[in-house]
């Protein structure tokens, strides 16, 4: 009989696994490389399983440092076995995080990317991930937010409306949210300027925003 997927040896493998990391990693490659400082450290906000830092961490610029977190510990945990099984000494160990905190464990960060995090999950994330990078970012520093958005107050897609009603159904504080009329103004409040807007697959966007003040 075949061990299960989540063990090593007989041990349990904390390593967990996110398909729409699997499709979307090497496009948010691409935007990473080209956005992205090629020196200091870039935090990762909402690492979730740590394929993405896996993934992309070995690829970046070699005096680029990785900083995954997360506000889930058994996410750390799997955030941390990705990062050993991917031989890349650039990424850090996971940060326990929680985004609506008004002061995180970490103090400045060079560039900041974050996956799929705005719209599952309450709005107060999104308000104290974008206050965050008002705090941390240097001048010029990239916010860069990668998932799906309304565009002013419509869904881009038919599949996002979708979407949309499913994850409100699961809890009422999720959704999907309008980038023009709920986050820019939070950004702008922050001292951060919308810089590009690239469309992704699946009907999803990069977002990017330069710490301005």
């Amino acid at each position: 009989m075949q061990p299960p997927n989540n063990t090593n040896e007989g041990r349990h493998d904390p390593r967990r696994y996110a398909p729409a990391a699997a499709r979307n990693r090497a496009v948010i490659l691409e935007i990473l490389h080209a956005h992205v400082p090629q020196s200091g450290t870039l935090l990762e906000i909402a690492s979730g399983s740590g394929e993405h830092a896996a993934f992309c961490a070995p690829k970046m610029p070699q005096a680029l440092h990785w900083q995954p977190s997360d506000g889930d510990p058994a996410a750390c945990a799997s955030i941390d076995a990705h990062a050993a099984a991917s031989g890349c000494p650039r990424i850090a160990p996971a940060l326990t995080l929680d985004v609506s905190a008004a002061t995180w464990p970490v103090d400045q960060a060079t560039a900041i990317f974050c996956a799929n995090m705005i719209h599952i999950a309450p709005f107060s994330a999104a308000q104290g991930l974008i206050a965050g990078a008002g705090r941390l970012l240097p001048t010029g520093g990239p916010l860069i937010l990668y998932g799906p958005f309304k565009r002013a107050g419509q869904h881009t897609a038919a599949s996002n409306a979708a979407f949309d009603e499913s994850l409100r159904e699961r809890d009422a504080r999720w959704g999907v949210r309008d980038l023009e009329g709920d986050i820019v103004p939070l950004a702008t409040a922050a001292g951060l300027k919308l810089a590009t807007i690239e469309e992704m697959p699946a009907n999803n966007l990069i977002v990017i925003f330069h710490r301005d003040l």
